[in-house]
This record gives structure tokens, sequence and C-alpha cells, in this order.
């Protein structure tokens, strides 16, 4: 049987400061939360984390990042070296703080972030091209855009060349996005990031089928560039658009919301491990709702991402007639 190919993660790693609020305050506000604590985060990071956990036994996740030469990036390193991510690629950069993100948990489990780059910003085109060898032999090499436009576009070029499969969580998303940046294998925004990408704003933008359609919001987005999009509804599941005209709504899963940090990570990261052992996308998306869903019943980033029994599990009792 021959080897498994790695998936590579390419993008962000941060200290995640955390906070249990009551609600997220308005403007001006100030109201008393609970529960600071200090997690390993970080897009890129939560995203190897979660392959890591995903995938079978023989597949290797690889990241190519930066961290700070400070006490958050050495606990970084270890706590995603623990989960098997391989982190040959992740360079120390001295003089630099590591990436930290500010993060408010409402009782709901909705969030709001704010993240400082930090060593993530000196994530450049030279460190994609010393990890070059690997990516060329990935199933699938995963970004975000939490480091440097210019080197997610190079991996995009790079990856071209190679013939590797691209996948692009659009997050967050820049003032003007590069359409170089569309020109992935799959595009996976949420709905609220898509309406950004498109320039749509719900507080003043009235256009028919506006935030109602996702079908529509997808099909632009499709027309930029990407093979396919795969558009985020949370606990709606996800809407499929391909660019061979197929339009498909696969059904999410009823979970109690905790804490929806990492949700969409986890759901990126399923979709790389799905591609990586062969399935559809159809079936790839099933089991992406099924690893957001079960993120989001544990409270922070990497503590709460889920191993592949629990995704197997969730799914069969879906096929089972469950939820």
């Amino acid at each position: 049987m021959p080897e498994a190919r790695p998936i590579v993660i390419i993008g962000s790693a941060n200290m995640d400061l955390v906070l249990r609020t009551p609600r997220i305050p308005a403007p001006g506000e100030t109201i008393l939360g609970e529960n600071f604590v200090n997690i390993p985060g970080g897009k890129g990071a939560n995203q190897a984390v979660a392959a890591a956990k995903l995938a079978r036994p023989g597949t290797q996740v690889h990241m190519v990042a930066r961290v700070g030469d400070d006490d958050f990036g050495q606990r970084l390193l270890t706590s995603i070296t623990a989960y098997g991510v391989h982190t040959r690629h992740v360079t120390v950069t001295e003089g630099i703080a590591t990436g930290v993100a500010m993060i408010l948990v409402d009782r709901k489990g909705e969030n709001s972030i704010v993240v400082a780059p930090g060593a993530n910003a000196k994530l450049s085109p030279a460190d994609v091209d010393a990890a070059e060898g690997m990516i060329a032999t990935a199933s699938v090499v995963v970004m975000q855009l939490e480091v440097p436009l210019e080197t997610v576009a190079h991996t995009i070029a790079i990856c071209q060349q190679h013939g590797v499969f691209t996948i692009l969580d659009p997050a967050p998303v820049p003032p003007k996005m590069p359409r170089a940046l569309y020109g992935v294998d799959v595009l996976t925004p949420n709905q609220r990031e898509a309406e950004r990408l498109l320039g749509i704003n719900p507080q003043v933008n009235v256009v028919p089928k506006r935030a109602e359609d996702p079908k529509l919001i997808g099909s632009r987005l499709l027309s930029r560039g990407s093979r396919s999009v795969v558009l985020k509804r949370g606990n709606r599941g996800a809407v499929l658009i391909g660019r061979d005209g197929e339009i498909r709504t696969v059904k999410g899963f009823n979970i109690k919301v905790v804490d929806t940090t990492a949700a969409g990570d986890a759901f990126t990261a399923a979709l790389a491990v799905a591609h990586a052992e062969g399935m559809e996308l159809p079936e790839a998306v099933r089991f992406a709702n099924a690893a957001g869903a079960i993120a989001c019943q544990s409270f922070g980033a990497q503590p709460g991402l889920p191993g592949r029994e629990a995704v197997d599990q969730l799914m069969g009792e879906r096929a089972r007639g469950g939820q």
C-alpha cells in the first residue's frame, strides 16, 4: 500500500487570551467577565491540530508558520507537537512577539475576536520556498489569511505549479481580496465572510435574495476563480457550489453550543482530511459539518477540536436517522 501523502497547513499560530462574558459589550461599555484563560490557537495551528486529530494513522500533518522567541511561542510549539503536528518548518522569530488573539465568548457560545499578528506577519514567501519540497508531495495544502496575503498568493502559485490541491479559509477577510487568492480548489467562507468578499453590507445594501440565498452568494464567489465554494452556515450545515454547476445543501447537526471558537477551523481541517482520504466533496462536507459541530461542544480552541472517533460516531448516528 503506498505511503499516505502529507497534509500541509500554512498559516498562523497565536496564543488565545479567552474571557467568558455574559454578552459582548457595546462600544464604550465595561462589564464583568469570568474564567480568563490562555489557550493555544491561531487559525493555522487550530487547523493543523484538527487535521492531526482527524487523520488516519500514517498520514502526517505539517505546518509552515512563525512564532516569536517568547514564552507563548514555546508553549505553542510544545502544544501542536504534542498533538502530532510536524513543526520542522515552524520558525522561531527573534525579537518578535508571538501572535495573540483576544477572544470574548458570551453565554450563547458566540465569540468576538481581535488578533495582533506578531510573528505571523513575518511569514514570507521565502518560508514557503524552504518547504517547497514537502509541499510538492502533499495531498492538500490549507491556508488562511492571518498571515501576509503575498505569502498566501505565493503558496497558491507553488501549489498550482506542482498540481497540489488547495483549500483557502478566507478569514479574516481583507479590505480588498487579491484576485490571485481565489485561484484555489475550494474556498470555505462563512456567510458573513462571503458577504464581505462580495462587498455586501447587510446593514446598508438591500438587494433581492441578499442574505437569504446562500446559493446566489456562493455562485457569485465561484465566478471569481475558485473551482468550488463551500459556504459554512453553522448549525444549518453548508452549501456546496461546484464549477460543474452542482449546487447542494448539506445538512448540519443539532448540538448544544458551548463555544463556537475554532468550529470553522475544525470544518476546514476536516475537508482537508476527507480530500486526503479520497472522499468526494459532498461526503467531505458532511464529514466537515460533523467536525465543526463537535468543536462547538467544548470551551476553547485546540482542546475542543474533535478526534476521528467522535466524528465517525456522529456521522453514524445521522446515518441511522438520529442527530
